[in-house]
């Protein structure tokens, strides 16, 4: 008996010993987690560091130079707008086009762009497939030593990696640094219409591969076409979801996500919790069930297009069954919460920054008058200010009250095919604009050398002018002009327009203090629940996803309100860099590595977080509830969005009344939009 008690008093210390040590294990495990968390952490800080201070067109990895001279006070000169109109999105020539281009590489050569990209700090944001996609996109060249590859300040449309030879980056003719293979140099000039930032010239006979925007774009608009195509065709093979909204389905495509598995894994275990929808993208799976301890009975084997686990979307999270990946198994996969989110239902805004009915009869009162007027009816009262392609006039007419705005804009300078497009742009959206945050235009007018168009006038000056003399605001400053700006962004998405272009530049304020949109040149109508490829909006405003051509839709508006709270409070931007390369790689990090200044207290911050999710489905206003659930943020908490409506709430900085002589908007198109010529004016003329 004696020598089984020592056995039995042994296991007990061999189990008790196990259990330290799981114990132990358990500890180790956490502190690894932490010290995890803290390496990514101070990764992204050194990402961004060596972000700001990299050369042009070189790793953020590999970067040893400083570049200086960017400063807050380069922050408040005017930002221009970026745009950049997409190639046609029919999938079919994207086929024949990538087949024509189609090159053969190497095995090693394709390691070493792959490696390239990857390094880089902004195409590392890629997708693996987008990438092999771009290489089958890209060509061979060879340079000569002292070859100039690159001219600082040339247009250009192509970007490089080199795979032999040495090239040279120089700055204002300064010399920035040599590189060796493996380098990409260029890749701003793969979003938009830019001019190069440096020169780049070869100092030995070179091999170099180059890839062209159109092939790029063409690249993304097709991953994210395919995409989109895929997702929605297995919802809509799902029996219970396949009778909701096409706009419902495409959010709920863009929310769900891919999951891998391998040969045996367990997708779900039987009696355990869980929340997860899923659908079979690629594999097949077992579903088999656990009778007694000793019996497994297989039930099905589901693949392609089939799914599981829905109970757990309507809230049955103990899981009665085993699914088990036969083989490699890829499925999209959506949580409990973020299905209720999209499936909860549009709510009816009622108060969606319309007129009163007393202001609309009124309006279209005036407006009747004005449309028979000409313009020998109006006076001019004093000059705004003078813009790149005309001016712009403050006017009075008579008995109708005023006074009014008039855009002169001279044709000889609107001849590139973009600034027309942004003309009529903006015209078509001011005039279905009837929302009082929102710059009225009345009607237009044309001559032989210029055209016109008369808007009210709002005498308080630029948000962005105030913001630059008092270098930031407090909360209920930020608060009220955040509220008007969400009224008006409110009243265009119900009506599926994207705004594009939110920034203290494209706000204004009235005699009131109160503030509007201006400048709709880049909105555009896309339906609910579509979308558009065009790169378009300011730097440091645009959302991941229009900076990588994945396609946006409204909800790219929401990433931008969030940038605006930020700089409103802050006096600076949460994503920014020494050029736009730089201010992009920023973005695409996301706002979780952002340092927040002291002045902005939690629940704003809580709420810019919120608004710049990567994933525009996870976005505070994208969601079930819609904009209420911004109105409803803490941060709004007691707000009195009735009195902004009826135009009671009490601004909180009133305009000297003289403020129109001293600030106005002096660039009322973007100068740096594609110069095309246009062989079409005459039809652009008939249009206005």
């Amino acid at each position: 008996m004696g020598t089984l008690r020592d056995l039995q008093f042994a296991l007990q210390l061999k189990i008790e010993e196990l259990r330290q040590r799981d114990t132990l294990i358990d500890e180790l495990e956490l502190e690894l987690d932490t010290k995890d968390d803290l390496i990514r952490r101070l990764q992204g800080e050194l990402d961004r560091f060596r972000a700001t201070i990299s050369p042009p067109g070189h790793s953020a990895s590999r970067n040893s130079l400083c570049v200086s001279g960017y400063s807050e006070q380069s922050q408040r000169s005017k930002r221009k707008t970026i745009f950049s109109e997409p190639l046609n999105v029919d999938p079919k020539k994207f086929a024949a086009a990538t087949q024509n281009t189609t090159c053969n590489i190497t095995q090693g050569v394709r390691e070493l762009i792959q490696k390239a990209f990857l390094e880089n700090s902004l195409l590392r944001h890629l997708e693996s497939g987008q990438i092999l996609a771009m290489m089958d996109n890209m060509y061979p060249t060879t340079v000569d030593q002292g070859i100039l590859v690159i001219q600082e300040g040339a247009k250009g449309n192509l970007a490089y990696v080199l795979e032999e030879g040495r090239m040279e980056v120089t700055k204002d003719a300064q010399k920035l640094l040599t590189n060796e293979a493996g380098q990409v140099f260029g890749e701003a000039a793969l979003l938009y219409n830019c001019s190069y930032t440096y020169s780049l010239s070869a100092l030995t006979n070179s091999k170099l591969w180059v890839i062209d925007r159109e092939s790029f774009q063409r690249v993304m608009i097709q991953s994210s076409l395919s995409s989109l195509s895929r997702s929605m065709e297995l919802l809509c093979s799902v029996s219970f979801l396949g009778s909701l909204p096409e706009d419902v389905l495409m959010k709920m495509a863009d929310m769900l996500e891919e999951a891998h598995y391998t040969e045996g894994d367990y997708i779900i275990r039987q009696g355990t919790t869980g929340d997860t929808f899923y659908i079979i993208s690629k594999g097949q799976v077992k579903v088999t069930e656990k009778k007694t301890a000793s019996e497994m009975v297989e039930l099905s084997t589901l693949s392609q297009g089939h799914w599981f686990g829905e109970k757990a979307l309507r809230g049955d999270d103990v899981r009665t069954v085993n699914v088990v990946a036969a083989g490699d198994v890829t499925c999209l996969v959506i949580d409990r919460e973020s299905f209720r989110q999209i499936i909860g239902g549009v709510v009816d805004d009622s108060n969606d920054g319309q007129e009163s009915i007393e202001s609309k009869v009124k309006t279209e009162e005036e407006d009747a008058v004005l449309s028979n007027a000409t313009l020998s009816d109006f006076q001019v009262i004093c000059n705004l200010g003078v813009g790149e392609i005309g001016h712009v006039d403050l006017l009075h007419k008579g008995t109708i009250r005023g006074p009014f705005a008039m855009r002169v804009l001279r044709k000889h300078l609107l001849r590139s095919s973009a600034r027309q497009e942004h003309i009529l742009r903006e015209k078509h959206n001011l005039t279905d604009a009837r929302c009082p945050f929102i710059v009225r235009l009345h009607c237009t007018f044309k001559e032989a050398r210029c055209v016109y168009m008369l808007t009210e006038a709002c005498l308080g000056g630029e948000l962005w002018s105030l913001l630059r003399d008092r270098e930031m605001f407090d909360d209920p400053a930020t608060r009220f002009y955040t509220a008007c700006v969400v009224e008006a962004l409110v009243f265009l998405h119900r009506r599926g327009v994207v705004y594009r272009d939110l920034k203290p530049e494209n706000v204004i304020l009235d005699q009131r203090g109160y503030v509007k949109l201006m400048g709709l040149g880049c909105a555009k109508r896309l339906g609910f629940g579509r979308k558009t490829w065009t790169m378009c909006g300011t730097p440091g405003y645009l959302a991941p996803e229009v900076i990588l051509n994945q396609g946006h839709s409204l909800s790219a508006d929401l990433w931008s309100l969030g940038v605006f709270v930020f700089e409103l409070l802050s006096g600076s931007l949460p994503f920014c860099g020494p050029d736009h390369v730089r201010t992009f790689a920023a973005t695409l990090r996301g706002i979780d590595l952002v340092e927040f200044p002291k002045t902005i207290g939690r629940n704003a911050s809580s709420l810019i977080k919120k608004l710049c999710r990567n994933n525009p489905s996870e976005r505070l206003g994208n969601q079930r509830n819609g904009a209420k659930d911004i109105q409803k943020h803490k941060w709004f908490e007691g707000f009195n969005w009735e009195g902004l409506n009826q135009g009671t709430l009490a601004a909180p900085i009133i305009p000297k009344s003289n403020s129109h002589l001293e600030t106005s908007r002096m660039d009322p198109v973007p100068d740096n939009l594609e110069e095309n010529p246009s062989e079409r004016e005459s039809d652009w003329d008939k249009d206005f």
